[in-house]
Parts: structure tokens; sequence; C-alpha cells
């Protein structure tokens, strides 16, 4: 009877994936790992906003749109999707580069310089250090698709980055080859749970990279809407939509990416003493071994897991 009633419960217990956690006791196999995806969607073809590195006679442009974890995540693969001028090849995209912004008041001064309308729910003045990547210095691969050899949007933010005075304000319409570029971390971003900024840049030999947007989800508290600056702007970021093109009712946008890796809920927290032994603890046991972890996560190598951790834990 009692072997009846202990293994009625340890069939409660069992979690959607196999997990296995009865009475306390741990049980002497892997905690499986869960999978973590974000996706904003498709493109909506109403808005185009650069996002292009610094080159000859233009300046570096950043756009930005959110995301959030629920718990701490090895963010491993990425997908961003703009318009490139007709015949861009894959050559011809020189350099991918990817920050990760917490949301303004974080790592900002504040108050605000009071230069732009509103600072609230952007991304904070500079980025968190511990997640960029870029492919010239190999923290990063990617490869190009093209989706559509004629793509058209609406309207489009390139180079006038001011407040809409006599609405609708923006750079009207053009059309491009829509790629989707998909991005591997060599080194995945390691970050907790929290409400972010991704921010793609695009280095191409010719032209811009236009991020696209994608349709905002409503109703939907945590989405908040892309945002744009330039170097002459920064640190300050203004609204695409509403400060941009503005207008009587103005519109918000998504930008079109998507997000994947693994999540590690029993990691340490940043800060605290034991946050490195508690992750590393949390790695092994969740996929069966360190170097289990080290290969499910797409780290080169066990040191490599290791310094991604430590810089994680730092406060």
């Amino acid at each position: 009877m009692k072997n009846k009633k202990l293994n009625r419960i340890m069939r409660l217990l069992v979690g959607s994936k196999g997990a296995v956690l009865a009475l306390g006791l741990l049980v002497a196999t892997p905690l499986w790992s869960a999978d973590f995806s974000f996706t904003t969607g498709n493109p909506d073809g109403l808005m185009g906003a650069a996002s292009r590195r610094a080159s000859p006679g233009k300046l570096e442009t950043e756009t930005a749109d959110d995301f959030t974890l629920d718990q701490t995540t090895f963010i491993s693969r990425a997908t961003i999707v703009g318009l490139v001028p007709s015949g861009t090849q894959a050559q011809d995209i020189k350099e991918v580069e990817v920050e990760v912004y917490h949301v303004f008041p974080l790592d900002s001064a504040n108050p605000p310089s009071g230069k732009v309308p509103s600072r609230a729910n952007s991304p904070s003045d500079v980025e968190i250090g511990t997640a960029t990547r870029a492919g010239n210095p190999g923290t990063l691969t990617f490869s190009t698709n093209v989706l559509n050899s004629n793509f058209g949007v609406g309207n489009t933010v390139v180079n006038n980055l001011k407040v809409a005075t006599a609405p609708p304000g923006g750079e009207g319409s053009t059309a491009g080859e829509q790629v989707e570029i998909a991005i591997t971390f060599t080194s995945p971003i390691i970050l907790p749970a929290g409400h972010y900024f991704f921010r793609p840049e695009v280095l191409l030999t010719s032209g811009d990279f236009l991020y696209l947007s994608a349709p905002k989800v409503t109703p939907a508290p945590k989405d908040l809407q892309a945002w744009i600056r330039n170097s002459n702007l920064a640190p300050d970021w203004l609204r695409i939509g509403t400060d941009i093109v503005g207008g009587t009712t103005a519109p918000q946008f998504n930008m079109t990416f998507s997000l994947a890796g693994e999540t590690v809920p029993e990691a340490g927290t940043p800060g605290e003493t034991n946050c490195k032994g508690k992750s590393i603890s949390a790695l092994s046991q969740q996929f069966g071994s360190i170097d289990d972890a080290t290969s499910a996560l797409g780290f080169s190598s066990v040191a490599a897991l290791q310094d991604g951790v430590n810089l994680f834990c730092q406060p």
C-alpha cells in the first residue's frame, strides 16, 4: 500500500519534459532543459528603420525592440529580417553586431537630458557590456537568406531622426531585397530574468540595412514599441512611431526578430557570492554533466562556458 501511494505521488510530480522531483528527494537523473524561443512574427511592410554600423559619410544608427525573460536564459541564436538594396550579395554584408540594453532608467543618467519627448520605456543610455556580440571578433557567425527579391515598405526612417512637426513624418516608401540574417552566438548571451531591448546592426558594402517592422501584439502590457537613435542623438532615443512618424493617432512598431536558447531556472543570482558555483551546479544537474551543458548550449569548450558564467555573475 505504501509503495502504491509513493508511486502515485511520483506520477503526479513528473513534469511535461520528464524532470522528476519527489518530496524533496533528488532523483539520480538529469533535469531536462527548457527550450526558450521568442519571435515578433513576420514583417508587415509598414516601416523600414536603419540599423547600421558607422561608415564613411554615415552615422551609426541603432534600432531596438524589446523582449522579456522569465528565467535566466542562455541565448544561442537569433534572426533578424531587413531590407537591403536590390542586387546585394551575401558577401556584401560585411559585419553584424548585436547589443542588448536594459530598460531606462537602468544604465542611464537620470534625470535624462530632456532633449527628446520622453525616455519612459526606452532602451538605456548604454548597452550591457557582457552581452555584445559581433562577427569580426568571432563572437557570432551569420548567414543570409533572401526571402523576397522585391519587397516594399510604406515608410522609412534612415537619416532624419527628428520629432515630427507636420505628420506624418518619415522618409517615404522604398523597396529592395527582403533578407533574413540567421545569427549564432559562439559564446551564448546569458541574461537573468528581466525586460530588455535587442539591437542588431548591419554593415553593407553599399547602401543601408533597413530593419523591418512587425505587427504590434495587442493587448500586450509588456510589449514596448521600437526606438531609434544615431550617434548625434545618443545617449537619447526616439520612438519611431510616436515621435518620428507622429500623427493624431501615431503608429507603434515592433521589429522583426527572433531569439532562441535554453532556460536555466536554478542558475545563481548575479552579484551574489555563490552565483558561479550555483550556476555551474545547475547546469551540470540540468544537462547531466558540465560537458553535456557545454555541447547543448553551443559553447566551444568548458572553459568558455565557465568564462561566460563568470561574466554573468558579475554584479
